[in-house]
């Protein structure tokens, strides 16, 4: 892949790195991608998917089945979670976004542990982010 005149080993440069949201906050890891096939014939990144339903499928064998299947029950929707690639804004050793982490709601599981366990914790409504 070349952006800005640079090539990029999507590897390399892309999967497993950390995603930041436009205020700076880690939001999660890229864990996959989507690609398409340009008319030009070259493939292009057109989305980022995340989340452990996606890595499951990634690393496969027990593990991975067991992650996804998980993962899958606590979703609330068929859809994998995702982030437009037109979101990046720049990409160094995170992936920096436009977008804010509300925008994007791609952390499913995360939402649920907050919602259905550490939101039962006292005092958890005043810890610090």
């Amino acid at each position: 892949m070349t952006t800005g005149g640079r090539e990029l080993d999507l590897e390399l440069h892309l999967l497993d790195r950390q995603v930041v949201d436009r205020d700076g906050r880690r939001l999660c890891n890229v864990d996959d991608l989507e690609l398409e096939i340009g008319e030009d014939g070259h493939p292009y990144v057109t989305s980022i998917l995340v989340g452990s339903r996606v890595l499951g499928r990634r690393i496969g064998g027990r593990l991975g089945h067991w992650m996804d299947a998980i993962s899958s029950r606590l979703a609330d929707s068929d859809e994998l979670p995702s982030i437009d690639f037109g979101y990046v804004v720049e990409i160094g050793n995170d992936i920096k976004l436009s977008r804010s982490r509300e925008e994007l709601r791609v952390d499913p599981l995360e939402r649920w542990v907050h919602d259905n366990v550490i939101a039962r914790i006292p005092g958890s409504g005043h810890a610090s982010e």
